[in-house]
């Protein structure tokens, strides 16, 4: 399986200077990364929300090593906020954020990452929007989650993610479920030992619907973030029999894939949120992307050849 091996790449600073070198790679990059700029991404802003789909916005990087460049993170995305507001589609394009970005890993990591997204999240409500925290490797959900919780005492809509493939999940589900929260499901893009996590791609799918059968049944507002057709049709399934209106649950997919069943699922009245990552610090985002998907990491190679 390349998966695991494509995900350790994106920990190697000598696969980046590799990968950011080879011919073929901006073709591939702009596929999911579609700007480096707020200037660069409003136009695809305004083009994905006149088409009746809905956007989360992800400033990328994720190797923050000193509070300056957290600072700046923070600064990025308060300029995001601005633009949005200025366009007027405050209500249709919500952030989502890495709290490494903001620090989480330097000295006082937790107080710090808290100190840094709270103004975005205070941002991002006055405009009529909101923050979903994004996932990542299983030694930071703890202080994610604490994160989580603190912010939705005074911004309840603050959104979070769970990862299927982890095998606390699911109570971890639960107790969102319980709570009301906005969660986004997805089956997991990090590198997991085999103490933590589902190894085995039938295992992690079982284990998606469990959860969301979690989500779907409780108070909260359930996300779907999946390009699986099977899973999609099984989270309408599910939404059905739970009694949920279409606005009572989405669709999230990423900017660049499937990019049809976006407009299909929009048309049928879904709410369909499409994740847009912009910005200059791409490679783990970028190779979290080809390990997901074997037919991108085919398209990668092939683009490579042809610039040969």
């Amino acid at each position: 399986m390349l998966g695991p091996v494509i995900l350790a790449a994106s920990r190697s600073d000598r696969m980046r200077r590799l990968i950011s070198a080879a011919p073929g790679t901006k073709q591939v990059v702009d596929r999911f990364i579609p700007g480096e700029t707020v200037g660069d991404i409003v136009p695809i802003i305004e083009d994905l929300t006149g088409r009746g789909l809905e956007l989360t916005m992800d400033v990328v990087g994720e190797d923050i090593t000193t509070p300056e460049q957290a600072a700046a993170a923070r600064d990025a995305y308060l300029e995001l906020i601005d633009r949005i507001k200025d366009l007027e589609l405050g209500p249709k394009v919500e952030m989502s954020v890495k709290l490494s970005m903001f620090g989480q890993a330097l000295e006082d990591g937790h107080e710090l990452a808290l100190k840094n997204v709270r103004p975005v999240v205070e941002a991002a409500a006055a405009i009529g929007t909101t923050v979903t925290l994004d996932a990542e490797d299983h030694t930071t959900l703890d202080s994610m989650f604490a994160i989580h919780e603190e912010l939705r005492k005074d911004f309840p809509q603050t959104g979070c993610v769970i990862q299927a493939y982890l095998f606390r999940t699911e109570a971890d589900a639960r107790r969102l479920a319980a709570n009301g929260s906005r969660v986004r499901l997805v089956k997991g893009a990090y590198k997991e030992p085999a103490e933590v996590a589902y190894q085995n791609k039938h295992e992690i799918d079982k284990a998606y619907v469990r959860i969301l059968r979690v989500l779907m049944e409780g108070d909260g507002y359930p996300m779907i973030g999946s390009h699986d057709p099977r899973l999609i049709s099984i989270g309408q399934e599910l939404a059905r029999a739970a009694g949920r209106k279409l606005d009572e649950y989405e669709f999230q997919m990423l900017y660049g894939i499937r990019s049809d069943e976006h407009l299909r699922l929009a048309a049928e009245g879904h709410r369909m949120r499409v994740y847009t990552a912009y910005g200059t610090d791409w490679y783990g985002y970028f190779m979290r992307r080809l390990a997901e998907k074997p037919a991108n990491l085919r398209f990668f190679l092939r683009s490579m050849v042809s610039k040969g």
